[in-house]
Protein backbone atom coordinates (compact mmCIF):
# COMPACT_ATOMS: atom_id res chain seq x y z
CA UNK A 1 0.00 0.00 0.00
CA UNK A 2 2.86 2.38 0.82
CA UNK A 3 4.37 1.79 -2.63
CA UNK A 4 1.02 2.56 -4.26
CA UNK A 5 0.74 5.81 -2.37
CA UNK A 6 4.24 6.85 -3.43
CA UNK A 7 3.52 5.98 -7.06
CA UNK A 8 0.31 7.99 -6.92
CA UNK A 9 2.15 10.97 -5.52
CA UNK A 10 5.02 10.77 -8.02
CA UNK A 11 2.69 10.40 -11.01
CA UNK A 12 0.75 13.53 -10.08
CA UNK A 13 3.83 15.51 -9.01
CA UNK A 14 4.38 16.66 -12.60
CA UNK A 15 0.92 18.20 -12.88
CA UNK A 16 -1.22 18.77 -9.82
CA UNK A 17 -0.41 17.85 -6.25
CA UNK A 18 -2.83 15.24 -4.95
CA UNK A 19 -3.01 17.17 -1.69
CA UNK A 20 -4.91 19.88 -3.58
CA UNK A 21 -7.92 17.59 -3.19
CA UNK A 22 -7.70 17.64 0.61
CA UNK A 23 -9.57 20.35 2.51
CA UNK A 24 -7.44 22.98 4.19
CA UNK A 25 -8.01 23.62 7.87
CA UNK A 26 -9.84 26.91 8.33
CA UNK A 27 -8.73 27.24 11.98
CA UNK A 28 -5.17 27.79 10.86
CA UNK A 29 -3.12 30.63 9.35
CA UNK A 30 0.42 30.74 7.96
CA UNK A 31 2.83 33.65 7.59
CA UNK A 32 6.13 33.53 5.69
CA UNK A 33 9.09 35.70 4.76
CA UNK A 34 12.09 34.88 2.54
CA UNK A 35 15.70 34.99 3.66
CA UNK A 36 17.53 38.31 3.63
CA UNK A 37 21.12 39.58 3.70
CA UNK A 38 21.60 43.24 4.64
CA UNK A 39 24.05 45.51 2.90
CA UNK A 40 25.98 48.36 4.56
CA UNK A 41 23.11 50.72 3.70
CA UNK A 42 20.60 48.50 5.49
CA UNK A 43 18.89 47.34 2.32
CA UNK A 44 18.23 43.62 2.13
CA UNK A 45 18.60 41.14 -0.72
CA UNK A 46 17.40 37.56 -0.99
CA UNK A 47 20.29 35.11 -1.32
CA UNK A 48 18.29 32.05 -2.43
CA UNK A 49 14.74 30.96 -3.11
CA UNK A 50 12.51 30.25 -0.11
CA UNK A 51 13.29 26.71 1.10
CA UNK A 52 10.68 26.37 3.86
CA UNK A 53 7.49 24.36 3.50
CA UNK A 54 4.31 23.73 5.47
CA UNK A 55 1.10 21.70 5.49
CA UNK A 56 -2.30 22.27 7.11
CA UNK A 57 -5.00 19.76 6.27
CA UNK A 58 -8.26 18.53 7.73
CA UNK A 59 -8.66 14.79 7.36
CA UNK A 60 -11.53 12.47 8.13
CA UNK A 61 -12.73 11.23 11.50
CA UNK A 62 -11.79 14.45 13.32
CA UNK A 63 -8.15 14.32 12.25
CA UNK A 64 -6.05 17.45 11.62
CA UNK A 65 -2.45 17.59 10.40
CA UNK A 66 -0.07 20.55 10.46
CA UNK A 67 3.62 20.88 9.78
CA UNK A 68 6.47 23.34 9.24
CA UNK A 69 9.57 22.26 7.33
CA UNK A 70 12.86 24.14 7.31
CA UNK A 71 14.73 23.22 4.13
CA UNK A 72 18.38 23.88 3.36
CA UNK A 73 20.54 23.55 0.25
CA UNK A 74 17.34 23.65 -1.78
CA UNK A 75 13.62 23.15 -1.19
CA UNK A 76 13.43 19.63 -2.64
CA UNK A 77 13.38 17.72 0.67
CA UNK A 78 10.98 20.11 2.43
CA UNK A 79 8.56 19.96 -0.50
CA UNK A 80 8.78 16.18 -0.78
CA UNK A 81 8.35 15.67 2.96
CA UNK A 82 5.20 17.82 3.13
CA UNK A 83 3.68 15.77 0.30
CA UNK A 84 4.76 12.30 1.36
CA UNK A 85 4.07 12.75 5.06
CA UNK A 86 0.53 13.80 4.27
CA UNK A 87 0.13 10.69 2.09
CA UNK A 88 1.36 8.49 4.91
CA UNK A 89 -1.02 9.92 7.50
CA UNK A 90 -4.23 11.14 5.88
CA UNK A 91 -5.23 8.32 3.53
CA UNK A 92 -7.12 6.35 6.14
CA UNK A 93 -4.17 5.33 8.29
CA UNK A 94 -5.51 7.17 11.36
CA UNK A 95 -8.94 6.82 12.94
CA UNK A 96 -10.63 7.52 16.25
CA UNK A 97 -10.18 3.94 17.49
CA UNK A 98 -6.38 4.25 17.65
CA UNK A 99 -4.69 4.37 21.04
CA UNK A 100 -1.83 6.69 21.96
CA UNK A 101 0.68 3.93 21.25
CA UNK A 102 -0.91 3.35 17.85
CA UNK A 103 -0.58 7.02 16.98
CA UNK A 104 3.06 7.10 18.05
CA UNK A 105 3.82 4.03 15.97
CA UNK A 106 2.07 5.41 12.89
CA UNK A 107 3.86 8.76 13.18
CA UNK A 108 7.26 7.10 13.54
CA UNK A 109 6.60 4.82 10.56
CA UNK A 110 5.47 7.79 8.47
CA UNK A 111 8.76 9.63 9.00
CA UNK A 112 10.68 6.45 8.16
CA UNK A 113 8.74 6.07 4.90
CA UNK A 114 9.37 9.73 4.01
CA UNK A 115 13.11 9.27 4.47
CA UNK A 116 13.33 6.06 2.46
CA UNK A 117 10.98 7.32 -0.25
CA UNK A 118 13.03 10.46 -0.73
CA UNK A 119 16.24 8.50 -1.19
CA UNK A 120 14.46 6.34 -3.77
CA UNK A 121 13.71 9.47 -5.80
CA UNK A 122 17.42 10.29 -6.12
CA UNK A 123 18.58 6.76 -7.04
CA UNK A 124 18.97 7.63 -10.73
CA UNK A 125 20.95 10.76 -9.94
CA UNK A 126 23.24 8.82 -7.63
CA UNK A 127 23.83 6.15 -10.29
CA UNK A 128 24.63 8.75 -12.94
CA UNK A 129 26.92 10.57 -10.53
CA UNK A 130 28.84 7.37 -9.75
CA UNK A 131 29.15 6.54 -13.44
CA UNK A 132 30.44 9.98 -14.46
CA UNK A 133 32.90 10.03 -11.58
CA UNK A 134 34.67 7.04 -13.14
CA UNK A 135 35.65 9.18 -16.10
CA UNK A 136 37.55 11.75 -14.05
CA UNK A 137 40.88 11.43 -12.22
CA UNK A 138 41.76 10.13 -9.74
CA UNK A 139 39.05 7.48 -10.26
CA UNK A 140 40.45 6.57 -13.65
CA UNK A 141 43.82 8.05 -14.56
CA UNK A 142 43.94 6.09 -17.84
CA UNK A 143 40.92 7.89 -19.30
CA UNK A 144 41.68 11.00 -21.35
CA UNK A 145 39.23 13.28 -23.12
CA UNK A 146 39.66 14.21 -26.74
CA UNK A 147 38.56 17.72 -25.96
CA UNK A 148 38.79 19.77 -22.81
CA UNK A 149 35.16 20.81 -23.39
CA UNK A 150 34.06 17.23 -22.77
CA UNK A 151 35.83 17.20 -19.42
CA UNK A 152 34.19 20.48 -18.51
CA UNK A 153 30.76 19.14 -19.44
CA UNK A 154 31.27 16.13 -17.19
CA UNK A 155 32.36 18.32 -14.31
CA UNK A 156 29.40 20.65 -14.79
CA UNK A 157 27.01 17.73 -14.85
CA UNK A 158 28.57 16.30 -11.69
CA UNK A 159 27.99 19.62 -9.93
CA UNK A 160 24.34 19.53 -10.97
CA UNK A 161 23.96 15.98 -9.69
CA UNK A 162 25.70 16.84 -6.44
CA UNK A 163 23.20 19.62 -5.89
CA UNK A 164 20.32 17.28 -6.72
CA UNK A 165 21.29 14.67 -4.13
CA UNK A 166 22.27 17.19 -1.45
CA UNK A 167 20.01 19.14 0.84
CA UNK A 168 17.70 18.23 3.64
CA UNK A 169 15.04 19.55 5.98
CA UNK A 170 14.00 19.64 9.60
CA UNK A 171 10.35 19.22 10.53
CA UNK A 172 7.89 19.85 13.33
CA UNK A 173 4.48 18.20 12.85
CA UNK A 174 1.31 18.51 14.91
CA UNK A 175 -1.46 15.92 14.76
CA UNK A 176 -4.86 16.37 16.40
CA UNK A 177 -6.91 13.19 16.72
CA UNK A 178 -9.82 12.60 19.11
CA UNK A 179 -9.15 16.18 20.23
CA UNK A 180 -5.73 15.12 21.51
CA UNK A 181 -2.51 16.84 20.42
CA UNK A 182 0.60 14.97 19.32
CA UNK A 183 3.86 16.69 18.32
CA UNK A 184 6.50 14.93 16.21
CA UNK A 185 9.80 16.78 15.88
CA UNK A 186 12.95 16.19 13.83
CA UNK A 187 15.53 18.94 14.14
CA UNK A 188 15.50 22.55 15.26
CA UNK A 189 12.01 23.93 14.59
CA UNK A 190 9.78 24.76 17.55
CA UNK A 191 6.25 24.12 18.84
CA UNK A 192 4.53 26.26 21.48
CA UNK A 193 1.16 25.53 23.09
CA UNK A 194 -0.49 28.53 24.74
CA UNK A 195 -3.29 27.74 27.18
CA UNK A 196 -5.47 30.10 29.17
CA UNK A 197 -6.12 28.86 32.70
CA UNK A 198 -9.30 29.43 34.69
CA UNK A 199 -7.76 32.40 36.52
CA UNK A 200 -6.93 34.12 33.23
CA UNK A 201 -3.24 33.29 33.19
CA UNK A 202 -1.55 32.34 29.93
CA UNK A 203 0.57 29.22 30.23
CA UNK A 204 3.19 28.83 27.52
CA UNK A 205 4.49 25.31 26.89
CA UNK A 206 7.49 24.71 24.65
CA UNK A 207 6.93 21.15 23.51
CA UNK A 208 10.21 19.31 23.42
CA UNK A 209 13.73 20.60 22.83
CA UNK A 210 15.52 21.14 19.51
CA UNK A 211 17.77 18.37 18.26
CA UNK A 212 20.87 20.52 18.14
CA UNK A 213 24.55 20.37 19.01
CA UNK A 214 23.87 21.77 22.51
CA UNK A 215 21.12 19.28 23.41
CA UNK A 216 22.52 17.07 26.16
CA UNK A 217 20.36 14.09 25.24
CA UNK A 218 21.49 14.26 21.61
CA UNK A 219 25.14 14.62 22.62
CA UNK A 220 24.79 11.51 24.78
CA UNK A 221 23.21 9.65 21.88
CA UNK A 222 26.12 10.60 19.62
CA UNK A 223 28.67 9.72 22.32
CA UNK A 224 27.14 6.23 22.62
CA UNK A 225 27.88 5.77 18.92
CA UNK A 226 31.55 6.67 19.39
CA UNK A 227 31.36 10.34 18.37
CA UNK A 228 33.35 12.88 20.36
CA UNK A 229 30.46 14.91 21.76
CA UNK A 230 32.76 17.60 23.20
CA UNK A 231 34.05 18.36 19.70
CA UNK A 232 30.51 18.44 18.35
CA UNK A 233 29.44 20.90 21.04
CA UNK A 234 32.45 23.10 20.36
CA UNK A 235 31.93 23.04 16.57
CA UNK A 236 28.26 23.97 16.94
CA UNK A 237 27.45 22.52 13.52
CA UNK A 238 27.63 19.22 11.67
CA UNK A 239 28.17 19.58 7.93
CA UNK A 240 26.94 23.15 8.00
CA UNK A 241 23.81 22.56 10.10
CA UNK A 242 23.17 22.80 13.84
CA UNK A 243 20.65 19.94 13.78
CA UNK A 244 21.48 16.39 14.85
CA UNK A 245 18.31 14.94 13.31
CA UNK A 246 17.26 15.69 9.72
CA UNK A 247 15.27 14.42 6.78
CA UNK A 248 17.29 13.72 3.65
CA UNK A 249 20.88 15.03 3.44
CA UNK A 250 22.28 12.01 1.61
CA UNK A 251 25.98 13.01 1.86
CA UNK A 252 25.78 13.16 5.66
CA UNK A 253 23.62 10.07 6.08
CA UNK A 254 25.63 7.74 3.83
CA UNK A 255 29.11 9.28 3.84
CA UNK A 256 29.37 10.16 7.52
CA UNK A 257 32.64 8.20 7.83
CA UNK A 258 34.22 10.81 5.54
CA UNK A 259 33.16 13.68 7.85
CA UNK A 260 35.80 14.39 10.48
CA UNK A 261 33.38 14.99 13.36
CA UNK A 262 31.42 11.80 12.61
CA UNK A 263 34.14 9.50 11.29
CA UNK A 264 34.34 7.47 14.54
CA UNK A 265 30.62 6.66 14.59
CA UNK A 266 29.71 2.97 14.69
CA UNK A 267 26.41 3.49 12.89
CA UNK A 268 24.64 6.38 11.15
CA UNK A 269 24.73 9.26 13.67
CA UNK A 270 22.42 11.77 11.93
CA UNK A 271 18.94 10.26 11.90
CA UNK A 272 15.39 11.13 10.84
CA UNK A 273 13.59 9.41 13.72
CA UNK A 274 11.10 11.84 15.28
CA UNK A 275 10.78 12.59 18.96
CA UNK A 276 7.07 12.33 19.71
CA UNK A 277 5.27 14.14 22.53
CA UNK A 278 1.66 13.46 23.43
CA UNK A 279 -1.09 13.08 24.08
CA UNK A 280 -2.44 16.37 25.39
CA UNK A 281 -6.21 16.65 25.68
CA UNK A 282 -7.59 19.80 24.09
CA UNK A 283 -11.15 19.39 25.37
CA UNK A 284 -11.03 22.36 27.75
CA UNK A 285 -8.17 24.30 26.18
CA UNK A 286 -8.62 27.86 24.97
CA UNK A 287 -5.62 29.38 23.25
CA UNK A 288 -3.48 28.58 20.24
CA UNK A 289 -0.75 26.31 18.91
CA UNK A 290 2.33 27.74 17.19
CA UNK A 291 4.67 25.90 14.82
CA UNK A 292 7.78 27.89 13.84
CA UNK A 293 10.71 27.33 11.53
CA UNK A 294 14.24 27.70 12.82
CA UNK A 295 14.70 30.85 10.75
CA UNK A 296 11.89 32.66 12.60
CA UNK A 297 13.21 31.65 16.01
CA UNK A 298 16.78 32.63 15.18
CA UNK A 299 15.71 36.02 13.80
CA UNK A 300 13.86 36.93 16.99
CA UNK A 301 16.61 35.60 19.27
CA UNK A 302 19.29 37.40 17.26
CA UNK A 303 17.47 40.70 17.69
CA UNK A 304 16.40 40.44 21.34
CA UNK A 305 18.30 37.53 22.85
CA UNK A 306 16.96 34.06 23.67
CA UNK A 307 15.78 34.76 27.23
CA UNK A 308 12.25 35.95 26.42
CA UNK A 309 11.80 34.68 22.85
CA UNK A 310 8.86 32.39 23.63
CA UNK A 311 7.07 35.04 25.67
CA UNK A 312 7.65 37.71 23.03
CA UNK A 313 6.24 35.73 20.14
CA UNK A 314 3.22 34.63 22.19
CA UNK A 315 2.55 38.26 23.07
CA UNK A 316 2.82 39.26 19.42
CA UNK A 317 0.45 36.50 18.32
CA UNK A 318 -2.06 37.30 21.06
CA UNK A 319 -2.06 40.98 20.13
CA UNK A 320 -2.53 40.27 16.42
CA UNK A 321 -5.33 37.78 17.07
CA UNK A 322 -7.07 40.48 19.09
CA UNK A 323 -6.90 42.91 16.16
CA UNK A 324 -7.14 40.78 13.02
CA UNK A 325 -10.26 39.18 11.60
CA UNK A 326 -8.19 36.68 9.59
CA UNK A 327 -5.78 34.05 10.90
CA UNK A 328 -3.73 34.38 7.73
CA UNK A 329 -3.38 38.12 8.32
CA UNK A 330 -2.48 37.59 11.97
CA UNK A 331 0.26 35.07 11.15
CA UNK A 332 1.70 37.25 8.41
CA UNK A 333 1.63 40.33 10.64
CA UNK A 334 3.66 38.53 13.30
CA UNK A 335 6.25 37.41 10.75
CA UNK A 336 6.45 40.93 9.33
CA UNK A 337 6.87 42.34 12.84
CA UNK A 338 9.79 39.99 13.59
CA UNK A 339 11.36 40.79 10.22
CA UNK A 340 11.07 44.50 11.04
CA UNK A 341 12.55 44.06 14.54
CA UNK A 342 15.49 42.15 13.11
CA UNK A 343 16.18 44.80 10.49
CA UNK A 344 15.81 47.68 12.96
CA UNK A 345 18.34 46.15 15.35
CA UNK A 346 20.82 45.74 12.49
CA UNK A 347 20.58 49.34 11.29
CA UNK A 348 20.62 50.67 14.87
CA UNK A 349 24.26 49.68 15.34
CA UNK A 350 23.49 48.55 18.88
CA UNK A 351 25.13 45.71 20.71
CA UNK A 352 23.17 42.94 19.02
CA UNK A 353 23.49 44.42 15.53
CA UNK A 354 26.40 42.09 14.75
CA UNK A 355 24.03 39.11 15.19
CA UNK A 356 21.52 40.52 12.72
CA UNK A 357 23.41 40.88 9.44
CA UNK A 358 21.14 38.27 7.86
CA UNK A 359 18.22 35.94 8.54
CA UNK A 360 16.97 32.74 6.95
CA UNK A 361 13.50 31.91 5.62
CA UNK A 362 10.78 32.34 8.24
CA UNK A 363 7.51 30.43 8.63
CA UNK A 364 4.88 30.70 11.38
CA UNK A 365 1.77 28.52 11.60
CA UNK A 366 -1.00 29.48 14.04
CA UNK A 367 -3.76 27.02 14.93
CA UNK A 368 -6.44 28.39 17.24
CA UNK A 369 -8.04 26.23 19.93
CA UNK A 370 -11.61 27.18 20.90
CA UNK A 371 -10.59 30.75 20.12
CA UNK A 372 -12.74 33.40 18.46
CA UNK A 373 -11.04 36.17 16.52
CA UNK A 374 -11.92 39.76 17.36
CA UNK A 375 -13.71 41.94 14.86
CA UNK A 376 -10.71 43.70 13.37
CA UNK A 377 -12.97 46.05 11.39
CA UNK A 378 -13.97 47.98 14.51
CA UNK A 379 -11.90 51.02 15.42
CA UNK A 380 -11.45 52.06 19.06
CA UNK A 381 -14.09 54.80 18.68
CA UNK A 382 -16.53 52.26 17.27
CA UNK A 383 -16.27 49.93 20.24
CA UNK A 384 -13.03 48.21 19.35
CA UNK A 385 -10.05 48.16 21.71
CA UNK A 386 -6.33 48.79 21.44
CA UNK A 387 -4.06 45.78 21.98
CA UNK A 388 -0.49 47.08 21.78
CA UNK A 389 2.61 45.00 22.29
CA UNK A 390 5.82 46.98 22.59
CA UNK A 391 9.13 45.15 22.59
CA UNK A 392 11.80 47.87 22.68
CA UNK A 393 15.45 46.91 22.44
CA UNK A 394 17.57 47.87 25.41
CA UNK A 395 20.69 49.91 24.68
CA UNK A 396 22.14 49.15 28.07
CA UNK A 397 25.75 48.06 28.35
CA UNK A 398 24.61 44.76 29.80
CA UNK A 399 24.21 42.01 27.20
CA UNK A 400 22.85 39.36 29.53
CA UNK A 401 19.25 40.58 29.42
CA UNK A 402 16.97 42.30 26.98
CA UNK A 403 14.51 44.90 28.18
CA UNK A 404 10.96 43.90 27.31
CA UNK A 405 7.68 45.68 27.88
CA UNK A 406 4.57 43.72 26.99
CA UNK A 407 1.18 45.38 27.13
CA UNK A 408 -1.79 43.11 26.48
CA UNK A 409 -5.54 43.55 26.69
CA UNK A 410 -7.22 40.43 25.42
CA UNK A 411 -10.77 39.60 24.28
CA UNK A 412 -13.21 38.56 26.97
CA UNK A 413 -13.37 34.98 25.75
CA UNK A 414 -10.29 32.95 26.52
CA UNK A 415 -8.46 35.87 28.08
CA UNK A 416 -4.72 35.46 27.55
CA UNK A 417 -3.06 37.87 29.93
CA UNK A 418 0.33 37.85 31.59
CA UNK A 419 1.04 34.38 32.89
CA UNK A 420 3.59 31.70 33.48
CA UNK A 421 5.91 30.20 30.92
CA UNK A 422 7.01 26.60 31.08
CA UNK A 423 9.10 24.91 28.44
CA UNK A 424 8.23 21.24 28.59
CA UNK A 425 7.12 18.09 26.95
CA UNK A 426 3.44 17.28 27.10
CA UNK A 427 3.99 14.37 29.45
CA UNK A 428 6.40 15.69 32.05
CA UNK A 429 6.18 19.48 32.14
CA UNK A 430 9.94 19.74 32.74
CA UNK A 431 11.30 23.26 32.32
CA UNK A 432 13.88 23.78 29.61
CA UNK A 433 17.31 24.54 31.13
CA UNK A 434 17.90 28.26 31.21
CA UNK A 435 14.23 29.15 31.47
CA UNK A 436 12.40 29.77 34.70
CA UNK A 437 9.10 27.93 35.25
CA UNK A 438 7.79 31.11 36.88
CA UNK A 439 8.83 33.56 34.17
CA UNK A 440 5.95 35.72 33.02
CA UNK A 441 5.01 37.47 29.84
CA UNK A 442 6.13 40.61 31.59
CA UNK A 443 9.90 40.91 31.77
CA UNK A 444 11.27 40.97 35.32
CA UNK A 445 14.14 43.15 34.12
CA UNK A 446 14.33 46.13 36.46
CA UNK A 447 15.37 48.42 33.60
CA UNK A 448 11.81 48.49 32.27
CA UNK A 449 8.51 49.08 34.01
CA UNK A 450 6.17 46.26 33.04
CA UNK A 451 2.54 46.99 32.39
CA UNK A 452 -0.55 44.79 32.56
CA UNK A 453 -2.59 47.17 30.47
CA UNK A 454 -2.11 49.53 27.58
CA UNK A 455 -1.78 52.56 29.83
CA UNK A 456 0.42 53.75 32.64
CA UNK A 457 4.01 54.89 32.92
CA UNK A 458 6.58 52.85 31.04
CA UNK A 459 4.27 51.86 28.20
CA UNK A 460 5.00 53.07 24.70
CA UNK A 461 1.29 53.04 23.95
CA UNK A 462 -1.60 54.87 25.54
CA UNK A 463 -5.29 54.17 25.26
CA UNK A 464 -7.33 56.94 23.68
CA UNK A 465 -9.78 58.88 25.74
CA UNK A 466 -13.27 57.53 25.95
CA UNK A 467 -14.67 60.70 24.38
CA UNK A 468 -13.48 60.85 20.80
CA UNK A 469 -13.76 64.09 18.81
CA UNK A 470 -16.82 64.12 16.56
CA UNK A 471 -16.84 65.48 12.96
CA UNK A 472 -18.42 68.89 12.39
CA UNK A 473 -21.04 69.73 9.74
CA UNK A 474 -18.33 69.71 7.04
CA UNK A 475 -17.24 66.21 7.99
CA UNK A 476 -13.96 67.42 9.50
CA UNK A 477 -12.67 66.60 12.97
CA UNK A 478 -11.78 69.76 14.95
CA UNK A 479 -8.04 70.13 15.55
CA UNK A 480 -6.88 68.91 18.94
CA UNK A 481 -3.28 70.19 18.71
CA UNK A 482 -2.72 73.97 19.03
CA UNK A 483 -0.22 75.15 16.41
CA UNK A 484 -0.82 78.88 16.97
CA UNK A 485 2.51 79.35 18.72
CA UNK A 486 4.28 77.64 15.82
CA UNK A 487 2.53 79.81 13.25
CA UNK A 488 3.37 82.99 15.20
CA UNK A 489 7.07 82.13 15.49
CA UNK A 490 7.32 80.96 11.90
CA UNK A 491 5.63 84.15 10.68
CA UNK A 492 7.94 86.41 12.67
CA UNK A 493 11.00 84.67 11.22
CA UNK A 494 9.84 84.55 7.58
CA UNK A 495 7.58 87.56 7.10
CA UNK A 496 10.39 89.90 5.96
CA UNK A 497 8.28 92.79 7.04
CA UNK A 498 5.21 91.55 5.18
CA UNK A 499 1.99 90.47 6.73
CA UNK A 500 1.51 86.74 7.24
CA UNK A 501 -2.16 87.00 6.51
CA UNK A 502 -3.08 84.60 3.76
CA UNK A 503 0.15 82.68 4.37
CA UNK A 504 0.84 79.72 6.62
CA UNK A 505 -1.79 78.79 9.12
CA UNK A 506 -5.47 77.84 9.20
CA UNK A 507 -7.72 79.95 7.02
Amino acid sequence: MAAQRRNLMQSREQHQSWTDDLPLCQMCGVGTAPNCVYGPDGKGTQSHTNEDGHLRFRGEDGCFLYGVFNGYDGSRVASFASQCLTAELLLGQLNSSHTDNDVRRILTQAFDVVEKSYFETIDDALAEKANLSNYLPPHNENVSFHHSSQSQKVQDRLKELEQEVSGGATAVVALILNNKLYIANVGTNRALLCKSSSDGQNQVLQIGRPHSTDNEDELQRLAALGVDSARVRQAGQIAGQSSTRRLGDYPVKFNYNEIDLLSAAKTRPIIAEPEIHGSQSLDSVTGFLLLMSEGLINALESAHGPEQANQEIVAMVAAELAQQSSLEAAAQSVVDRIKRLHHDVYVSGRQRATYCSRHEDMTLLIRTLNYTLADGALTPTQGGRIYPVSVPYSNSQSTSKTSVTLSLVMPSQGTLTNGTNTASTLEEGTPTPGQSPTATLQSTNTQTQSSSSSSGDGSLFRQRGSQAAQPDETGRVPPYVDFSQFYRLWGSDHSDGQSTQGGLGPQ
